[in-house]
């Protein structure tokens, strides 16, 4: 297995952060050929989401986890900013890892696919994030 840790810095906003080139580049590092990518995100509030970025999606993406996870004192999960505690549950939505395959030492996604850290944690401005490939 061919592993390695990137640090992304993501401000003191909710992004939708496009992990794809960062990806692409470690594949083009291992010689990968075939196999499977595994990306994991160790914190307890960021998941990972596949999807469209650039065209209104990431910030589509944002706008209904603030509807469907409003920022507001109704968590029983209290510390740091107001609203934290949403930032908590995100990951049973937006799960903290993602496997995609690989051939020919690139990930399998569709033409408008990319991996991206979805982070709505306005307290953590760096984030950890561990890309792994399995040869096939």
């Amino acid at each position: 297995m061919h592993t390695t840790e990137i640090e992304v810095s993501t401000g003191g906003r909710a992004v939708v952060h496009d992990l794809t080139g960062e990806i692409r580049r470690f594949l083009s590092t291992t010689d990968a050929g075939d196999g499977l990518l595994h990306v994991w995100v160790p914190h307890a509030t960021a998941g990972l989401a596949i999807l469209e970025t650039g065209a209104g999606s990431d910030d589509d993406l944002l706008a209904a986890l603030d509807d469907l996870l409003p920022r507001d004192d109704r968590w029983r999960h209290r510390h740091g900013s107001s609203g934290h505690g949403r930032d908590h549950v995100l990951p049973a939505f937006l799960p903290p890892y993602a496997s995609v395959p690989v051939l020919g030492g690139s990930p399998a996604l569709g033409t408008w696919q990319s991996i991206c850290l979805v982070d709505t944690n306005i307290d953590n401005t760096t984030r950890t994030v561990r890309l792994s490939h399995l040869p096939g």
